[in-house]
């Protein structure tokens, strides 16, 4: 396991060359950046070809860049008997392409309360997600699926829930979205040394003290109100505290990948995160 991190970007910055474009033109430019990570960013849907797939993947192993692939927004843990099939398709189709490509993480949006209890909401989700994982498993498709912890609290996705969710099914682990859970109650908190402490204390306890070590995150700046999230915006134009949370990541000895989903100069606030880190780490 790493003993650091690995710094990126969730999709491709504006700043990238529109030759050769595409994952392989992101991957390229991200590497010339000493930024060694890449989240594909199919967000809308999954149209990849297998051919393109092992493009991408040759260009990321060639760049020493690591891949994860965040699947369609729109996939729901707890969608109904007629929705269900369309949002499981969804997540299997990035696991699928995803594993082509040689992405090791699956990031999804877990889904909806719908105004049900977290606890019989995750009744319902962790069969459905069990069965995805057992089907992956079953056709050597070897990535991990990672719930996001979301940025509004009527949102399937509380920490305790992505936690719930990992400790439940072999093969799930929690996308850490550090601005969501600064937004998600809406009220300023989750962005303290000492919070972001505790949360890491409590991942540990969920997960065991060597899932510190493969952390998977997204990290920006957010606007929010007292419903959550409102938009991403850059980490020099929010109140996050950056400090903070590096401090924090490094006390508890956390490694893995951190990938920064700030609008369209993703990579700019990527290096600002990685200095932060190394001036902390001393790497």
């Amino acid at each position: 396991m790493s003993d650091t991190f690995q710094f990126g970007s969730v999709g491709t910055p504006k700043s990238t060359p529109k030759k050769p474009g595409g994952s392989v033109g992101t991957i390229q430019h991200l590497a010339d950046q000493g930024l060694l990570a890449f989240e594909i960013g199919w967000v809308r849907s999954v149209r990849v070809s297998e051919k393109t797939c092992q493009t991408i993947k040759e260009a990321a192993v060639n760049a020493g860049v690591a891949l994860s692939v965040h699947a369609p927004y729109y996939i729901n843990l707890n969608a109904d008997g007629k929705e269900w099939p369309k949002s499981r398709k969804r997540l299997m189709d990035a696991a699928y392409y995803g594993h082509l490509a040689g992405a090791t993480d699956i990031v999804f949006h877990p889904g909806s309360y719908f105004e049900e209890a977290p606890e019989k909401v995750l009744e319902i989700a962790i069969p459905r997600l069990r069965e995805c994982v057992e089907e992956l498993h079953s056709k050597e498709i070897s990535v991990s699926l990672r719930p996001e912890t979301m940025g509004k609290g009527s949102l399937l996705g509380s920490l305790d829930d992505t936690l719930v969710m990992s400790r439940e099914i072999e093969g799930v682990d929690p996308c850490l979205d550090f601005a969501h859970l600064h937004a998600r109650a809406g009220d300023g908190t989750v962005n303290s040394y000492d919070e972001w402490s505790q949360m890491l204390e409590d991942y540990a306890n969920a997960l065991g003290k060597s899932a510190l070590k493969r952390l998977h995150c997204h990290l920006s700046g957010i606007e929010y109100s007292e419903k959550g999230e409102r938009k991403h915006l850059m980490l020099a134009e929010s109140d996050f505290d950056l400090q903070a949370l590096i401090q924090a990541l490094h006390d508890h000895d956390c490694a893995g990948r951190i990938l920064c989903e700030s609008p369209e100069y993703m990579d700019k606030d990527a290096l600002i995160v990685k200095a932060a880190w190394q001036k902390v780490s001393a790497t």
